[in-house]
């Protein structure tokens, strides 16, 4: 996520770490090249002249105090504007306490709301809340027809009307859910490849029918400043309550994700990233900007092993490989519980330093798939006892798997090597300490 805007940074702040003091000319210097970087990204150009401005005025009065560097001090300043400008804190999604919470959902075509929806209906189902989907969107063809599939996928019922009247599919469904004991409505309202006057005026018309508790607005991130210009044009008709940012593991340089919350004024809430019903993000600015300036995001990581780990496995596995027991099954589960976590690229950006390291590196997660093929072409005894793969066992695999022997060969080398690393740690209680975030 934003390597490139990532790397051009740390190569900006390499001009003022070698200094020996923060002087008028090294700042200016290096907040010109910053600048520019942000410009490149696509950043506004006022948001990031005045981002600029705020931080030549706090570098330009600062002290060195001899603990830490000119370089470590100018990062500090940047990181504190980076998450002033991203909105310092996180927002919560606002829910009635009381009574039903409706959740109006509205962007331009393509932005990837439907899905959104959909995830935001697991996210909640998941939070223990009894959720129903409105299907409004009844001017893109198929859109009723996804959003009817993805709730099959989650569990979650889809309201829809056979009459393509998005005004009265919203109040329906709040009917209907009432009548039904749900406490939560998601609505997906239509969207438009354009910005017209008709849709403008029909999602101004289910808010004033339907009150909802929140109106989110999604957008593509990779469109840049269009991504900014719609978000005031639909803030302007339904004064929206917060902003989800899609596709940022695409190319998106970050323009959109810098700019947004300081033109319109209103907080980014989540980040949702491919099409998975469980890839999506609650936003914490200061963990995106850590990940800017190379740092990584430990705390989302540490949250997303929280999330996927089950304790007492964990504790079990730790076990086995005290006693050197950890076997192909034990691995394959292991597998299956990091592809729960999301992609191999975006893991690993999350650690402080790899993200940069990565930026040109081919990073297949259908590795994983290849690995899965051959485990599942093994006997359950050969699972469990590696030790008498010979050479015609490993023949049959290959065949099996659709793989080589080579790869076979790979995979049994690596095994043992991990099994040999994973023995060492695991005397220092690490699986344990990972899946309880110590």
């Amino acid at each position: 996520m934003f390597e490139d805007l990532s790397l051009k940074i740390e190569s900006a702040l390499k001009k003022v770490r070698g200094q020996g003091r923060l002087s008028e000319k090294n700042i200016s210097d290096t907040l010109r090249e910053i600048r520019r970087v942000l410009l490149d990204a696509d950043v506004n150009y006022k948001v990031a002249k005045e981002f600029i401005d705020k931080v030549s005025e706090k570098a330009l009065g600062q002290e060195v105090i001899s603990s830490i560097t000119p370089g470590q001090l100018i990062t500090k300043i940047i990181y504190d504007e980076l998450v002033n400008l991203l909105g310092s804190s996180q927002t919560e999604l606002k829910l009635n306490p009381s009574g039903i919470t409706t959740i109006m959902v509205v962007g331009l075509q393509g932005s990837g709301k439907t899905t959104f929806c959909a995830k935001l209906a697991r996210r909640l189902k998941d939070h223990k809340r009894k959720v129903l989907l409105a299907a409004a969107d009844v001017y893109r063809p198929a859109a009723i027809e996804q959003l009817k599939q993805l709730g099959d996928k989650i569990d979650v019922k889809v309201f829809s009307l056979d009459k393509p009247d998005a005004r009265k599919t919203a109040t329906d469904a709040l009917s209907f859910a009432k009548q039904n004991n749900f406490d939560t409505l998601i609505i997906d309202t239509a969207g438009r490849l354009h910005i017209d006057e008709q849709m403008m005026l029909e999602i101004s018309d289910i808010k004033k029918l339907v009150n909802p508790s929140e109106i989110l607005f999604v957008v593509d991130s990779m469109t840049g400043q269009d991504a900014v210009n719609s978000a005031k044009a639909f803030n302007e008709t339904v004064d929206f309550d917060g902003i989800v940012l899609t596709k940022l593991d695409g190319d998106a340089r970050g323009g959109a994700a810098l700019s947004i919350r300081s033109v319109v004024g209103k907080p980014i809430k989540f980040i949702s990233n491919g099409e998975k019903t469980d890839a999506l993000d609650v936003f914490y600015p200061d963990r995106l900007a850590s990940r800017i300036l190379g740092k990584g995001d430990v705390i989302s990581l540490v949250e997303k092993a929280q999330q996927s780990f089950d304790e007492k496995e964990a504790e079990r596995l730790e076990e086995k490989f005290r006693k050197n027991q950890f076997d192909f099954d034990d691995f394959l589960k292991q597998i299956k519980v990091i592809k729960k976590m999301g992609s191999l690229s975006s893991l690993l950006g999350m650690i402080p330093g790899v993200s940069a390291q990565i930026k040109n590196a081919q990073i297949d997660d259908k590795a994983l798939v290849k690995v899965e093929a051959i485990i599942n072409s093994m006997t359950t005894k050969e699972r469990g006892n590696p030790k008498i793969l010979n050479g015609s066992r490993r023949k049959r695999i290959a065949r099996g798997s659709g793989t080589s022997i080579q790869d076979v060969n790979r995979l049994l080398k690596q095994f043992e090597e991990m099994k040999k690393m994973m023995s060492r740690l695991s005397g220092k209680s690490s699986l344990a300490n990972l899946s309880m975030g110590r």
